[in-house]
Parts: C-alpha cells; sequence; structure tokens
C-alpha cells in the first residue's frame, strides 16, 4: 500500500505584502490573504507567509469518461479519459452544474487519494488515452495537476484541462505547457454576464483562448451553456462566434451546452433544444467550420463535417460515436481534406459509459 500524499503542498504564484500578507498571483481575483486565511477558492492558504495548496493529492473522485463528455470533439473521438478534480473553484458561477464539488468546503468530500504516478499508473491500467483534470477549475489545483501531466507524460498518456480559463499570464503559461488539450467555458460574452453571474471578467478569459490558439500547441475547444434569458440572445451569439472567428480561427470546435437548473438558479427553465440548434445555424452562418450541441441527444448538431466536401466524417449521439471515417491524420477520405485536431486511424470504442475507480 501507498503512502498517504501529504494534502498541504507548497504552492507557487503569490509574494509578501508590506503589511505581513500575502497575495495570491494566479488567478485575476489577487486574494490577500492574513495567516491563516483562505482564498475565495478555499484550496489555497496562508500558512505562515507561505501559500499551501491544502488539496494536493486528494481528489473527490476518478471516473472513466468518454472524451466527448469533456466535450471534446476533435481529439482521439471514442477515447476513454480518466477524470477528476478536488474541492473549490475561483469563480462563483450562480448556474455551477458541479456545485457540491467546485462549491464545496468541506475536506471530507476529498474521499479518494492518490499521488501524481498513482493516477498517470491508472491511466495506463484502465487504457485510458488521457487524464483530464476536470469537475472544478484545475487552475485552483496547478501544482498538483502540473505535477500530474509530468507523470503523464512520461507514461505516454496525454492530458486535458477542463478551464473557465481565468488565470494571470505566468502561470498560464506554465500550466499549459503541460497540457495537450484544454475545453475552455466562454461562459457569456458580455462583462454583465460574468461580473453578475460568475463574480470574474470576461477579458482574461478571452486572453487566455487568444493565448492558447496562437502561442501554444495545445488542442483547443470552447464550450458556451446557454442559458435561457442570460446569455442565449441571438445577437450575443452572433458576436461571440464572430469573435471567436476573427480573433481566434474558424476551425476551433464550438460547443454550445444546454443549462439545466441548478445551484442559485433552480428557477430558470432548462435550455431547449431549438435553442442550441438555432445557435449553431448562427455560429455556421458566421463562418466557424466546427459547431456542436450538448448535454441533448441531438445526431445533427453532434456531428463533424468536412469542410471541403460536407461529408459527415465522425457522427455521434450522446458520446457515442456512430459512424467514424478518418485516418490518423484526420483526412476526409472523400476529397482528402484534413481536419484541425488529434485522431487515430481507429475510433475508440469506450462508449457513453462513466465508470467510477479508486485508485488508492
Amino acid at each position: 500500500m501507498s503512502a498517504p500524499v501529504d494534502s498541504n503542498h507548497p504552492a507557487r504564484y503569490f509574494h509578501a505584502m508590506a503589511d505581513g500578507r500575502i497575495q495570491c498571483d494566479l488567478c485575476p481575483r489577487d486574494c490577500t490573504l492574513a495567516d491563516g486565511q483562505r482564498g475565495l477558492c478555499f484550496v489555497r492558504q496562508n500558512q505562515g507567509g507561505q501559500m499551501m495548496l491544502t488539496t494536493y493529492g486528494r481528489s473527490s473522485g476518478f471516473c472513466l469518461d468518454p472524451i466527448e463528455k469533456k466535450p471534446l470533439a476533435h481529439f482521439y473521438p471514442g477515447s476513454s479519459v480518466l477524470s477528476f478534480g478536488t474541492a473549490g473553484c475561483n469563480l462563483s458561477c450562480k448556474f455551477c452544474q458541479n456545485w457540491d464539488i467546485s462549491k464545496s468546503k468541506e475536506m471530507d468530500r476529498l474521499a479518494d487519494q492518490a499521488s501524481p504516478q498513482q493516477i498517470a499508473r491508472a491511466a495506463v491500467r484502465h487504457g485510458a488515452k488521457s487524464v483530464a483534470f476536470t469537475y472544478n477549475d484545475p487552475v485552483i489545483f496547478a501544482e498538483y495537476a502540473m505535477d500530474t501531466a509530468d507523470a503523464c507524460r512520461a507514461a505516454g498518456i496525454k492530458t486535458v484541462a477542463v478551464t473557465a480559463g481565468y488565470i494571470h499570464a505566468q502561470p498560464r503559461a506554465d500550466f499549459f505547457a503541460k497540457m495537450d488539450a484544454a475545453n475552455v467555458d466562454l461562459k457569456g460574452f458580455t462583462e454583465q454576464f460574468y461580473h453578475r453571474l460568475t463574480g470574474s471578467h470576461l477579458q482574461p478569459v478571452l486572453e487566455t483562448l487568444q493565448y492558447l490558439v496562437h502561442q501554444t500547441t495545445v488542442w483547443t475547444e470552447i464550450t458556451t451553456l446557454l442559458i435561457p434569458g442570460f446569455n442565449d440572445s441571438d445577437e450575443e451569439i452572433h458576436k461571440l462566434s464572430d469573435w471567436v472567428l476573427r480573433e481566434l480561427r474558424p476551425d476551433v470546435p464550438l460547443h454550445f451546452s444546454a443549462f439545466h437548473p441548478d445551484y442559485k438558479m433552480m428557477n430558470v427553465p432548462p435550455t431547449r433544444p431549438e435553442t442550441l440548434q438555432k445557435a449553431r445555424a448562427i455560429a455556421r452562418s458566421v463562418g466557424l467550420l466546427h459547431v456542436y450541441t450538448g448535454n441533448v441527444h441531438d445526431v445533427e448538431g453532434d456531428t463533424t463535417l468536412c469542410p471541403g466536401c460536407g461529408e459527415s466524417l465522425v457522427v455521434r449521439d450522446y458520446y457515442q460515436i456512430l459512424s467514424y471515417k478518418l485516418d490518423e491524420r484526420g483526412c476526409c477520405p472523400g476529397c482528402g481534406h484534413q481536419l484541425a485536431g488529434h485522431f487515430a486511424a481507429k475510433v475508440g470504442t469506450f462508449g457513453r459509459r462513466r465508470l467510477p475507480i479508486r485508485i488508492s
């Protein structure tokens, strides 16, 4: 049996202040902490003038998921991914779909322990193509995620960050240097939405997306959860899509996902499938090549089309691959167009299962 992992781990990205406090330099919240205080994320704490990550090596649970659930549509379709998160978050989303984990301030929710090396070995043992840092935002447990990414890379396992992208420039460069793929939540496209519903700001997220697409080799996809009456207007979807086209690339996949009532927004109705389909149509009309619908059964909205000839190259239904026509270079068999992304000669067969596993 492996020795327990010490959950108190020295953290990076802070500096001492003249009044004896320390300031966290990880994300744009810039929390200033007296001795014993924790940041808004709850997991980073001032302990005697040293920033400590208090959830290192501890997880809310490990699962094998389909990679499409992250969601990633152009990163080894059909493969399995070992997914885990910790507790806490550096945003305050009123619509959080994982609030029992991300809003938790109870360490007893962290039911499983694992070192970075144990996680990498488990991924190999279970046949996972990749490991995903998800459920809560991996930015706040950056040191644990980066150490795990190093162990995974040494074992031949890819790594995926599912994140809101709310992070300062230097830790952003350090963090994403370890990642192979990312799905970034672009939660809305107005500052008012970000301020009122997430307690954060839009611009740092846009900067993260620009950095990922233009300055790294990290495969990047975007998800926007459409909340009825808050961020689903035709005008906002058009502006968001136009920004992705203009400031990123037309081949960056964009996922419009369905909201369900949760956390502090129980009085808001679920997103109608028609809303997702209309958003997809708007984004495609702007010029985006790969636009998907999520959290609903929608084969058309889940299908990857060839930008060259329009052929259906990957047909899906709610994480299940129904048809796959690509080679390892991601080329269309009809016209030879090469899709952006990472593909294999044979599609994975993991399906839509979700399998909880224990590591320690």
